[in-house]
């Protein structure tokens, strides 16, 4: 690492193993990327590691109905992950797995220390247990009616409508979620850290190392009083099982935390680090952590309390951001905003969110909105009639008239001065180190307007008509992309591509800080290329769409899989409704994997001398071979939906239960293209 310069390492919370990234994951991440970026850019010695969470009771049961075991789950998502962080610029120096030797060892230490300290107590508590399932059941797998409100279908641990929480015992017609059953207690000992032990230490911690917006929050759990945290689970459950305790698992929470020092460590043992610089009690390289809101005690209180009481180093600073919201709502499924990365990835560039986020990001935990309508006109307003139109401007001239190579003086030093100046450049370089993203981009956008101001003014494209106007000509141009230079420079932590086509065309090689007081000077440059194009309204709308109609195509079996204790009767229809569904036999004559889909297989039916596309949410529960031949029924008059795979021409009917997929099939002489009645 430089000896001259800060030592840093960053993580964001880490993503859970059991599902795609989606834009709102993403915030976080980009955020912490930014500031990552920003911090190299200077000179720092800067890492960024991170983990998928790969531990907990989601994972064995996601893995259950899937028919795949747990690993091989984990191992699936880590690769997806890794494909859509990287192509979203997201720069990790590791992303690892919590499902690690490193991580294990770690939690093993971790936890011998606070139990020779005195910190780990045994107590036998009464839980809920699902018959069936034979298993205890996590608080979210729990369903019942609120005890205070009397709200029914809410979670096991709190009440979405009155906000109030209570334990699963508490509820009213207890339901497992897992298995439709009606839960009942069982005893069983459970081991706590004893969080009260640490209070005094988090107190001034958190008082003197948070935002204040959280320590504020922080002060209701210490007027409350901390309690013991339950940091064992019973079998069966996918995690790292305590030593010396059979059957009795570490709390994924537990262990997710300390996927941050596996990951390190793995970076450490292949980089050739020591990783006791890092994680030792009076290390001097900081340490910070990027979450949000919604994890944040597991991150402020439970975490640096294990951390102190097994002498390890706590984290300098924990950076706390709000959610998103889309187009003013909470994401939705049903509206198509609940968008994954990839679905965004197959319709607009990535770079697009990372700018917009930043321009909406600032150091505080309110939640930031994606207005699409104001997305597509600050990119093509800022991005491409700013900042690109510099270079556009001016690179022209500088190529066909000048073969290429720029003046060898700047035709307006004070405007070199005012944008590369010290001054300006520390004043963006604050508002990155203190996470004020928009108030950057708000920086940047007006020393934008400056140059085109600058150019507009002297309009090189009347001057190029002209007699002798020549070296005036060169010298205006080459002032332009000076300062388009400087811009570049100020947005390469949110925009790397950008001005890795940028330095390209410059022909600068990597930009960094120090360059803002070096201009190009008597300098060839390339030829000038696109360097991002408009974001177009169509690519918008079908993006939202391909969202919405992949959750058509495979929430139909999710949401008919369970019991009606937890999947409730739909409003009732009258018979002239139901009169206007045509349900047909259907024969699958073929069967394919779908590419891309995790769920999705794609059926060719025939309905009596007609054949149909339809894709259907059942590869976990067929292969595509053995359905061929047989016979199924279909919605046939669903209007076609237009998904990201193709055209699918109806719905073929299934039914779940206990995480398994049946697919409907008529009785012994039924034919395709039969009608049901």
């Amino acid at each position: 690492m430089n000896q001259n310069k800060r030592k840093i390492l960053v993580t964001s919370a880490l993503p859970y193993a059991n599902g795609p990234i989606h834009i709102g994951h993403l915030v976080e991440y980009i955020q912490t990327d930014i500031w990552v970026r920003f911090q190299r850019l200077r000179g720092n010695d800067c890492l960024y590691v991170c983990a998928d969470d790969a531990h907990g009771t989601p994972i064995m049961l996601r893995a259950e109905k899937e028919y795949i075991t747990p690993e091989a789950l984990i191992a699936r998502t880590l690769e997806e992950h890794k494909r859509d962080f990287a192509d979203f610029f997201v720069g990790f120096d590791n992303f690892y797995s919590t499902h690690s030797d490193e991580n294990r060892e770690i939690c093993t230490y971790i936890y011998e220390q606070l139990k020779a300290g005195g910190h780990i107590s045994q107590k036998t508590i009464e839980q809920f247990y699902d018959p069936v399932k034979e298993m205890f059941l996590p608080d979210r797998f729990i369903r019942g009616e609120c005890p205070y409100c009397h709200t029914t279908d809410q979670y096991g641990d709190q009440c979405e409508s009155c906000n109030r929480t209570y334990t699963p015992t508490d509820l009213v017609n207890p339901v497992s979620a897992i298995s439709g059953s009606t839960p009942v207690k069982k005893e069983s000992v459970h081991f706590f850290f004893n969080l009260p032990d640490f209070e005094p230490m988090l107190k001034e911690w958190t008082r003197n190392n948070l935002q204040k917006e959280i320590a504020n929050k922080l002060d209701e759990w210490f007027t409350a009083g901390l309690q013991p945290w339950d940091i064992s689970r019973d079998k069966p459950y996918f995690g790292f099982e305590i030593p010396d305790e059979p059957g009795k698992y570490f709390y994924v929470w537990l262990d997710a935390p300390i996927g941050y020092f596996a990951s390190l460590k793995n970076l450490c043992q292949r980089e050739g680090l020591d990783y006791n610089d890092f994680v030792k009690q009076d290390s001097e390289i900081e340490m910070y952590h990027f979450i949000g809101k919604d994890i944040m005690y597991f991150h402020t209180l439970f975490w640096p309390a294990m951390l102190e009481g097994s002498g390890l180093r706590k984290p300098n600073n924990v950076f706390v951001h709000g959610f998103l919201t889309v187009n003013g709502q909470k994401m939705s499924k049903s509206r198509g905003t609940f968008i994954n990365a990839r679905t965004y990835l197959d319709y607009l560039g990535p770079e697009y969110l990372r700018y917009y986020f930043a321009a909406k990001l600032g150091p505080y935990v309110d939640d930031i909105d994606l207005n699409f309508e104001d997305f597509i006109f600050r990119i093509n307003s800022d991005l491409v009639g700013k900042v690109v139109n510099i270079a556009s401007r001016c690179a022209g001239f500088i190529n066909k008239r000048f073969e290429g190579r720029l003046s060898s003086q700047l035709a307006d030093t004070s405007l070199y001065e005012t944008i590369g100046g010290s001054d300006c450049a520390e004043k963006i370089a604050n508002l990155y180190e203190s996470r004020e993203y928009s108030k950057a981009m708000r920086e940047i956008m007006q020393l934008a307007d400056e140059v085109n101001q600058y150019i507009d003014s002297h309009k090189p494209w009347v001057i190029s008509k002209q007699e002798g106007k020549d070296q005036e000509l060169q010298d205006i141009c080459t002032m332009g992309l000076n300062c388009f230079r400087l811009l570049v420079i100020y947005l390469k932590p949110v925009l790397p591509e950008l001005a890795t086509k940028s330095e390209l065309f410059l022909n600068s090689g990597p930009l960094n800080w120090e360059d803002l007081s070096r201009p190009l000077l008597d300098h060839k440059i390339n030829k000038f290329k696109p360097l991002i194009t408009r974001v177009e309204q169509e690519k918008v709308d079908a993006m939202i769409e391909a969202s919405k109609e992949n959750l058509q195509a495979t929430e139909s079996l999710d949401n008919a899989s369970g019991h009606l204790k937890d999947n409730p009767l739909a409003d009732e229809i009258s018979i002239d409704d139901f009169s206007k569904v045509d349900l047909r036999i259907a024969k699958i004559i073929n069967a394919e994997q779908v590419e891309g889909a995790d769920k999705l297989l794609q059926l060719t039916l025939d309905i009596g001398g007609e054949t149909r596309n339809v894709f259907a949410g059942i590869k976990s529960a067929y292969s595509p071979e053995e359905l061929v031949g047989k016979l199924t029924v279909m919605v046939a008059n669903l209007a076609p939906r237009k998904m990201r795979f193709g055209i699918s021409e109806g719905m073929v009917l299934a039914a779940g239960g206990d995480g398994k997929i049946y697919l409907l099939s008529p009785d012994d002489g039924a034919e395709a293209g039969m009608r049901i009645k």
